[in-house]
C-alpha cells in the first residue's frame, strides 16, 4: 500500500459512480416549502452564480472554468434540463441538472442546495423531483456520481434514495482556489497548500 504525492496546487478525490437500473416505486413527494422551476436556456452568468453558491463549499468549479460559449452549449442543449429550487420569495437556493443526451440513460449531472438548507429534508424533496423527471420513457439507467470532497453525507444519501455504487475512480485537478475560480476561504475543511497564481 503506497501513497502518491500530488503538487501543492492540486487536489485529489475519490469519485464514486452510482446508478439505478429500475424506476423506483412511486411514493408521495416529501413536504418542502421550496418550488422547482424550469430554467429554460439559463443565462450563463446567473447559472454560474447559483452553481458557485451551491458548490463552493465542495469546490465545484468545472462550470466556473468554462467560457460562456462552452457553458451555453451545454446548458442550452435540448438534451439538458436545468431546474432552480426557489424559496417562498423566489430566490434560487438550489438546482438540478439532468442530462438526457445519451439514449436510454439519464445522468443527474448536478444536484444541490445551498449549505444553509442541509439536513432539513429538502434533499429528499429535490431527489424525488429529480427521479420523476429522470425516468422518462425509454430510460433504463439513471446515474450520478459523488466524491470525497462532497458533503460528508452525500454518498449515504444517494444510497438511501435507491442508488447502487458501481465504481470508483481517482480524480486530480488544479485547486480552483489557486486558479482564482473560487475564493481562498472556500471549503475551509480542505487545506489550501499553495498560494494563488
Amino acid at each position: 500500500m503506497g501513497l502518491t504525492r500530488i503538487a501543492d496546487d492540486q487536489l485529489a478525490t475519490i469519485v464514486t459512480t452510482l446508478e439505478m437500473r429500475e424506476r423506483p416505486r412511486p411514493r408521495p413527494l416529501p413536504d418542502s416549502p421550496l418550488r422547482l422551476v424550469p430554467w429554460n436556456r439559463p443565462d450563463p452568468a446567473k447559472y454560474r452564480a447559483l452553481f458557485a453558491r451551491v458548490g463552493a463549499p465542495w469546490l465545484w468549479f468545472s462550470r466556473l472554468a468554462m467560457d460562456d460559449a462552452a457553458l451555453t452549449a451545454i446548458i442550452h442543449d435540448p438534451g439538458i434540463a436545468v431546474f432552480a429550487a426557489t424559496d417562498a420569495r423566489g430566490i434560487e437556493v438550489g438546482f438540478l441538472e439532468l442530462d438526457h443526451r445519451h439514449a436510454s440513460t439519464c445522468e443527474i449531472g448536478y444536484f444541490g442546495l445551498i449549505p444553509e438548507l442541509a439536513g432539513a429534508g429538502h434533499g429528499r424533496w429535490l431527489m424525488a423531483h429529480a427521479l420523476m423527471r429522470a425516468w422518462t420513457p425509454g430510460v433504463t439507467r439513471v446515474w450520478v456520481h459523488t466524491c470525497t470532497l462532497d458533503h460528508p453525507s452525500a454518498l449515504n444519501f444517494y444510497r438511501a434514495q435507491g442508488f447502487t455504487a458501481t465504481g470508483r475512480t481517482i480524480e486530480t485537478f488544479p485547486d480552483p482556489r489557486v486558479l482564482g475560480l473560487l475564493p481562498l476561504d472556500a471549503a475551509p475543511q480542505i487545506p489550501l497548500l499553495a498560494s494563488r497564481r
